[in-house]
């Protein structure tokens, strides 16, 4: 099986690469510089030359604040690039993985948000993530949308990394009234692995079904914050803050802690605790 990875530099990506070594497919891993996606030739004739039979799209416009200021690239990357991804998945008859994100809600709900809750995106980068979902499901491709939050990795720029970083600080303000559930980049990767292998038949049967991914637990930023410094043992205070006296570009939901059942049921998969999860993360950076 030929498998083209879309955005494979970034943090889900990275980590699929790692993990692919295990598997007996064929992975092409590509970034803008090897695939440049918000062209539609360019990827019919990478799909058609390479014989690819599954796609997963890794690739995303993430900057969340930036995406306030810079709406056509967010939108060509998050939303027209799938279009033409789900186009030649539709014409190719090859299931499409896409990620999506709890950013497509607005944070108001009081309990985890299942696949059917109504959507109401409240910046940009949301807007553009639930554009390229609605591409998908009405193009009538065969595969999958995953939506997950809070993802970080031993690679790329994350939450994590960038607490270690400000760790000489001493002191740090972090929100406390952003509730979720941080997601170990590694973990969706396992499983994005463990459905191609073990499901892809199912794959083939679904036209654009949503399924939710996060790891297990509920935190605040404060808590995830607090988390980390508490597992690699740094004496440094962190205060926690309201959203308020934080203010960004773009809008935050209040609430994004996703329900995982649907994803757990079809595909038989456990998903580790937030904080097993993160001690693994930390135990990478340092190697």
């Amino acid at each position: 099986m030929n498998i083209l990875v879309t955005g494979a530099n970034g943090q889900l990506g990275s980590e699929i690469r790692v993990l692919s070594k295990n598997y007996p497919y064929n992975f092409y891993f590509t970034d803008k510089e090897e695939l440049d996606i918000t062209n539609k030739e360019k990827i019919k004739t990478f799909v058609t030359e390479n014989k690819i039979n599954l796609v997963i799209n890794c690739a995303a416009y993430t900057a969340v604040d930036k995406a306030e200021s810079e709406k056509e690239l967010a939108d060509l990357i998050n939303h027209k690039a799938v279009k033409y991804l789900t186009d030649i998945s539709k014409q190719k008859e090859i299931p499409l993985i896409h990620i999506s994100t709890d950013y497509v809600f607005d944070g108001k709900n009081y309990k985890p948000y299942i696949e059917e809750d109504k959507t109401n995106p409240q910046g940009v980068y949301g807007l553009t993530k639930l554009k390229g979902e609605e591409v998908f499901k009405n193009s009538n491709a065969k595969g999958i949308i995953i939506r997950t939050s809070w993802v970080y990795s031993s690679f790329g720029h994350n939450f994590v990394k960038t607490m270690l970083r400000l760790k000489s600080r001493g002191e740090l303000g972090v929100v406390f009234d952003q509730v979720g559930t941080p997601t170990y980049a590694k973990d969706l990767a396992k499983t994005i692995l463990e459905i191609v292998d073990k499901h892809y038949e199912k794959l083939n049967s679904f036209k654009a079904e949503i399924f939710h991914f996060s790891n297990e637990g509920v935190c605040s930023w404060y808590d995830f914050a607090k988390s980390i410094f508490e597992i690699k043992d740094i004496d440094i205070k962190i205060n926690p803050i309201e959203t308020k006296d934080y203010p960004t570009p773009a809008k935050r939901p209040h609430y994004s802690v996703l329900n995982k059942n649907k994803i757990k049921k079809e595909f038989n998969i456990k998903i580790p605790y937030w904080i097993d999860s993160l001690k693994n993360c930390l135990k990478e950076i340092d190697e």
